[in-house]
């Protein structure tokens, strides 16, 4: 998950997930959305969702958000 600049709220947050093959075409972005509401706190669940092939990470196995972040911002 990454934050994203949000003109009403300052900030959104946008999760990246990666899914298995046996999940793919069977979750949509949307039911993700209503688990983290029924799950998570309201301002930790995420407005977007994208579904990605393979998400970036460190050596020692750390997402890189901060590569999430400037790829987002190009588009």
């Amino acid at each position: 998950m990454i934050g994203l600049p949000d003109e009403s709220s300052g900030e959104t947050i946008k999760a990246f997930i990666k899914l298995k093959p046996d999940y793919r075409g069977k979750i949509s972005e949307q039911e993700i959305i209503a688990w983290a509401k029924e799950n998570m706190a309201g301002y930790k669940w995420p407005r977007l969702v994208e579904f990605v092939s393979s998400i970036p990470k460190t050596p020692i196995g750390k997402v890189k958000r901060r590569a999430l972040l400037e790829k987002e911002l190009k588009k």
